[in-house]
């Protein structure tokens, strides 16, 4: 399984980005997948799941989505902060993770 994130970049405070994960390979069920964030220094945190989980400093501004024809991954991010600023990535959640890919860059400046 490869997974290959993408559409992160630089932003002002405010902006928005559409992050798109495009999921090669056979996997257990889209449903399981979601979105993860690293920041420099933190450890990787869940930010939302296709099952409905956002975290609490996301509610309102991230939606997650999916197409099961593309078999892709989207998470749409709403007025940005500079605390978003993170490295983005998709896997599944719960059981075995798969392979992490790159993920990419979000960067939000004030």
């Amino acid at each position: 399984v490869q997974l290959q994130a993408s559409g992160g970049g630089l932003v002002q405070a405010g902006g928005s980005l559409r992050l798109s994960c495009v999921i090669s390979g056979e996997i257990f069920s889209i449903n399981v997948m979601g979105w993860y964030r690293q920041a420099p220094g933190k450890q990787r945190e869940l930010v939302a799941t296709i099952a409905g989980y956002y975290a609490e400093s996301v509610k309102g501004r991230f939606t997650i989505s999916r197409d099961n024809v593309k078999n892709t991954v989207y998470l749409q991010m709403n007025r940005l902060k500079p605390e978003d600023t993170a490295v983005y990535y998709c896997n599944r959640v719960g059981g075995t993770r798969y392979t992490w890919g790159q993920g990419t860059q979000v960067t939000v400046s004030s």
